[in-house]
């Protein structure tokens, strides 16, 4: 073992900048194999430890929660490992291309994970010999790309019950959203395959369509953004079920002396499902929204409840979308059903509700004017955009 973290330390001292791209490139590829071999041999240990019982020396029952509690593994890369090791012996040809480091674990879970102890006593009432889908899955782990091995994998689990009655989609659908102390949402979804395929239609329909010029948004990024975009055009269509006698929708509470005051104002407002966000925020949402007036008590209690006022009317959005017809930004495109109606100077501080005052925005860049960019419209009724700096975003090549 001291030999081997001698070997880590000269290759973590090594000077990267030293070598041509060819030479990094073929120091990756032996990287990923070495590390292929060392988590094959993790998991070779795993496998013994788990035999041995060895977690119960340190007061454990399971190897899982040694992992998770020693070596601080997150619970399901720590049930991978014990599963893959579990596996080893019956698949004597992929555990050999995992040792040799041309198989990754998480080609070798694909087959542990869809191949476990039922499915191979499955396999043995019907005669089924894994020894030849164990030579094949090896070839096709260390020739083909990952997507290919998985679907080798479910091609076996199909072809031993062919008969079998189909699954009903919905049972193993799961949507979690969890809401964190400053408001934000971290979600996890699981989904059958054709429902899968539903939403990454619907998502990618949207980033595909919403490709400004200069955007660097991650993948990630863009996947997060249409979400919230399919989102918005349904909200805004108003076809959903109504929520608690009302069209679902963005509610905010906020005083008005908070949306008043040009000040971030952080956790001034409250939305309806009780997040706090900024009255900056909540400035940009009153942009293009229905506001009402409440009138309250000392104790709490409202005295006044005022009826609510739409801010940009029908009739005015229809007048923008058709002089602007998408956002407005510099080098966005994306429809006007995307966009608010943005004030350029916000009626909080006396600007009109007018066809002059207002202007297309899409979401992300709706954000942007009300974090230091601008845009204005010449005398000649072309858009211009300005940074934070003062700087213009012009499209093209600079002069």
């Amino acid at each position: 073992m001291s030999e081997l973290r001698s070997v880590l330390d000269a290759l973590a001292g090594a000077d990267l900048h030293e070598l041509a791209d060819g030479e990094v490139l073929e120091r990756v590829a032996l990287l990923v194999a070495v590390g292929n071999r060392v988590a094959a041999e993790l998991t070779r240990t795993v496998r013994h430890a788990d035999v041995r019982q060895a977690a119960e020396h340190d007061g454990l029952t399971s190897m899982r929660s040694w992992l998770i509690g020693h070596a601080r593994l997150a619970p399901a890369d720590a049930s991978r490992v014990v599963r893959s090791g579990r596996a080893l012996e019956h698949f004597p040809a992929l555990a050999a291309g995992f040792a040799e480091g041309a198989v990754t674990a998480a080609q070798f879970d694909v087959v542990a994970g869809a191949v476990g102890e039922r499915e191979r006593a499955q396999a043995a009432e019907q005669g089924v010999e894994l020894a030849p889908f164990d030579e094949a899955w090896t070839a096709v782990a260390v020739e083909s790309p990952h997507s290919t091995l998985i679907t080798a994998v479910q091609a076996f689990e199909a072809a031993l019950d062919p008969d079998g009655v189909e699954p009903d989609p919905t049972e193993g659908r799961r949507l979690s959203i969890a809401r964190h102390a400053d408001g934000s949402v971290t979600g996890r979804f699981d989904l059958d395959a054709v429902g899968g395929e539903k939403v990454q239609a619907a998502i990618e329909s949207i980033v595909q369509a919403s490709r400004p010029k200069g955007d660097e948004r991650t993948r990630g990024q863009q996947n997060a953004d249409a979400l919230v975009q399919l989102c918005d055009n349904q909200l805004a269509a108003g076809t959903l079920p109504t929520l608690r006698t009302v069209k679902p929708h963005v509610v905010l509470g906020v005083d008005l002396d908070d949306v008043v005051d040009p000040a971030t104002g952080p956790g001034a407002a409250q939305t309806g499902f009780g997040a706090q966000i900024s009255a900056a925020r909540a400035r940009w949402l009153a942009c293009d929204a229905s506001i009402s007036r409440i009138v309250m008590g000392p104790d709490g209690v409202p005295l006044e409840l005022g009826r609510d006022h739409r801010v940009v009317t029908p009739g005015l959005r229809k007048a923008v979308v058709r002089r602007d017809r998408a956002c407005v930004f510099a080098g966005c495109d994306a429809p006007h059903w995307w966009c608010d109606v943005h004030h350029l100077v916000h009626w909080l501080h006396g600007g009109e509700t007018s066809l002059g005052n207002s202007g297309l925005l899409c979401e992300r860049h709706h954000t942007k004017v009300h974090h230091g960019f601008r845009i204005e419209r010449d005398p000649g009724g072309r858009w211009r955009t300005w940074r934070p700096d003062g700087t213009e975003v012009l499209l093209g090549p600079a002069p």
